[in-house]
């Protein structure tokens, strides 16, 4: 490494890819390999590399701005600020407090995140605070919490997926969304394992699965279903470990008899050949693992549909022992950390519920308040953006952009533009900022110092490379500045170090555990695992290994422990469950699901189903990636990918623009004709704005317990589009 090189780590997917910053000779910043950190091992993909691009002032905003008619204008600090705070002042005189909303975003650090839910429950009042982490993997954690009692998306670290003997890979295109993770996959296979795809597309990665099953969108729950059927039908079922280590199997047992094969067949599209197949090659292995992401957990059935995949992995032992169990792949940089400290509209800092009594009383503790004048849990995400200009009537926005990621978005759109008051903090100008009445500039990863926690349950020190562009400040630097404006002097420090001590402290004792971990160890380790208490606190039900414990082979692969570990602090936590899981009786919990259909089956008028998604050279809503020259010429624009039957049969070309129409809007975008999706599907990637659109198209029917809309499966149909329509 250069020895005037930053080490930090990538701003973009849950990864948190390690890389160092070495300055440029144009007095930027250049990427470069940093092959100490394990999760990448120096391995980069083209967001990664080209993420300097964005720290430009030429891409990024340097400027607050203030509306002035139909026209955004610079202004000072002061001028901003003092807008802002009379905004939500006036608006909370006249309407309440609950008629001021927060939305923040699951690429904020914990630092942020932890501020941003302190200050819209001390500060505003409000229990109207919700982020766009609830669109990631909400049903992976409502679906884990209810198994397993804890919710960490990986509780194993990557480096265990090739010592396993199967992977079941449901509903995530990693080759794509997480290039540099794929090695995994592919050490697998050369370790003699086996990969298994669920996908209704030939993806990247299904092309380098031993077996790729591609249902019907919206089916994953009847598939794993079927399979557990099978299971039990075959006799490969665990019986040993289903009653030391848990609960509830009769109920679930007999709900998944009641999808035999040839149902789930007639169900998903996959073939009973192809579901024994899969299920051979999962229970025949020592181990195995199920591992999730988008595909299964954005539906409006996404908490069951993990909880299907879960009771397989429990049935057949496949949880809480040595490379195997269950994950959710978490997609945002910060999505795992930044649901865990508070601006989800439910939960308090260390992963604590709003509505328990014992968790109000340690938090309001040390922020140093009544318990009583916390406000109690709010709106979910889309319920929040649903009811902007009504109940909702003066928004503070940081680092989001739901005109593009919401779903039904043309509305959303409406929604934002019919508020009094719009508040973005952003690091450039995206098309939500676009519609602001003031706008500020708020440094980025590599302008600042802060923590984020990896899809592994790793936290991590991202640290400052460079100096901000003058007119820039921190996202703290704002809560500081607006505290103060409405009376709050104190609490809200602009020093991340410091905010991240008193997270520490708000997070002892609770599921996620950060107590045990400082800023020194972040910088001298490569990340700490949690639950990670401080010394001498207990792990209570936790479910956490004994680092000690000599039955699970693998210390040879840890970091090794630093003097301060050494001294009696907490080691971290890698692998969760090996013990005992995080209920209270230690055992895991089946919960029984059926299946049911999508919320919006195809019928006469809208025949086809439509699935959206991400391509490789651009991330989430694109309203950065979409600012750096070389990945826009990987991925210039949307598409709409299409079987040639279903091609033949609209008398479309490659290239030909077509229309995508649902029941909320259409979106028109070019042709790609390939035999990689299933004739009755078609994909949209979600990360453009404008007439290609895809979130215009998709469903807000929501999971009754996650709250995610169901992104994955709605219908529409397809129309031909003439020269100058």
């Amino acid at each position: 490494m250069n020895s005037t090189s930053t080490p930090t780590h990538c701003p973009y997917c849950a990864l948190q890819c390690g890389m160092n910053l070495s300055p440029s000779p144009d007095g930027g910043v250049e990427v470069l390999e940093r092959t100490d950190f394990p999760v990448n091992r120096g391995a980069l993909c083209g967001k990664g590399r080209t993420a300097p691009a964005v720290l430009s002032s030429r891409v990024r905003l340097t400027s607050p701005l203030v509306r002035d008619g139909d026209t955004l204008v610079p202004a000072t600090w002061d001028e901003a600020l003092d807008r802002i705070a009379g905004a939500l002042r006036r608006t909370r005189a006249e309407h309440g407090a609950d008629a001021l909303g927060v939305f923040g975003g699951g690429g904020l650090t914990n630092e942020k995140a932890y501020s941003l839910g302190k200050f819209a429950r001390v500060v505003l009042g409000t229990s109207q605070i919700d982020y766009n982490g609830r669109f990631c993997m909400s049903s992976a954690a409502a679906g884990g919490m209810k198994a397993f009692g804890l919710d960490r998306g990986l509780p194993f670290p990557l480096e265990d997926i090739p010592r396993t003997g199967c992977v079941i890979l449901v509903g995530s295109n990693l080759a794509e969304t997480m290039p540099p993770s794929l090695r995994y996959l592919t050490e697998l296979k050369e370790n003699g394992g086996t990969l298994i795809v669920v996908d209704p597309r030939r993806t990247k990665t299904a092309e380098q699965a031993d077996l790729h099953l591609a249902p019907r969108p919206g089916t994953d729950l009847a598939l794993a279903l079927g399979l557990l059927h099978l299971v039990v039908a075959e006799g490969r079922t665990d019986e040993e470990y289903i009653r030391v280590r848990t609960s509830g199997w009769e109920d679930t047992r007999a709900a998944a008899m009641a999808h035999w094969p040839e149902y789930v067949e007639r169900i998903t599209g996959v073939s009973v050949p192809e579901l024994r197949e899969a299920v051979r090659m999962f229970c025949e292995p020592e181990s195995a693992m199920v591992l999730t992401a988008r595909g299964p957990e954005q539906q409006a059935k996404g908490t069951d549909t993990v909880g299907a995949w879960i009771n397989l992995c429990l049935a057949t032992g496949r949880a809480g022992r040595p490379y195997s169990g269950f994950g959710c792949l978490t997609g945002q940089g910060n999505g795992q950390g930044g649901r865990e400290h508070g601006q989800k509209a439910d939960q308090l800092p260390g992963y604590r519920k709003l509505d328990d009594p014992a968790a109000r009383r340690h938090v309001a503790e040390v922020w140093g308040v009544d318990p009583d004048s916390l406000p109690g849990p709010g709106r979910s995400a889309y319920e929040l953006l649903d009811a902007l200009g009504t109940d909702i009537r003066t928004l503070l926005l940081m680092g989001s952009n739901p005109v593009v990621s919401a779903p039904r978005a043309a509305h959303v759109e409406e929604r934002i533009k019919s508020l009094g008051f719009l508040a973005v903090c952003d690091v450039v100008l995206s098309e939500t900022a676009e519609l602001a009445d003031v706008v500020l500039p708020v440094t980025q990863w590599a302008e600042e110092t802060g923590t984020t926690t990896n899809l592994e349950g790793r936290v991590l020190l991202r640290r400052q490379a460079i100096t901000p562009p003058e007119g820039v400040r921190s996202d703290l630097e704002v809560m500081h500045e607006l505290a103060a404006r409405l009376g709050v002097e104190k609490g809200f420090p602009t020093d991340p170090e410091e905010v991240f001590e008193e997270l520490r402290r708000a997070s002892a004792g609770g599921p996620a555990d950060y107590s045990g971990i400082t800023y020194r160890r972040l910088a001298e380790e490569n990340g700490v695992f949690w639950p990670c208490p401080a010394p001498g606190a207990a792990l209570d039900d936790r479910g956490a290994a004994d680092p000690e414990d000599a039955s699970l082979d693998v210390s040879a692969d840890d970091p090794v422990r630093d003097e301060e570990t050494a001294a009696g602090a907490h080691p971290g936590t890698p692998r969760l469950f090996l013990d005992r899981f995080a209920t209270p009786d230690g055992r895991a919990r089946f919960v029984p699901v059926t299946h049911r259909a999508v919320a919006e089956e195809p019928d006469d008028e809208y025949p086809v189903l439509l699935t959206t998604g991400r391509v490789v050279a651009q991330y989430q809503s694109g309203a950065q990636t979409r600012r750096v020259d070389e990945l826009n010429a990987a991925a210039p624009g949307p598409f709409v990918e299409l079987h040639p039957r279903l091609a033949a049969r609209l008398g479309a070309a490659e290239g030909d623009p077509v229309a995508v129409v649902s029941r909320r809007g259409r979106a028109v975008a070019p042709a790609r004709i390939t035999h990689a999706i299933r004739p009755d599907t078609v994909f949209m990637p979600f990360h453009w704005p404008g007439e290609g659109r895809a979130n215009t198209l998709t469903n807000p029917a929501l999971d009754p317990t996650s709250r995610m809309p169901e992104f994955k499966a709605c219908a529409v149909r397809l129309e031909a589009v003439k020269s100058g329509n």
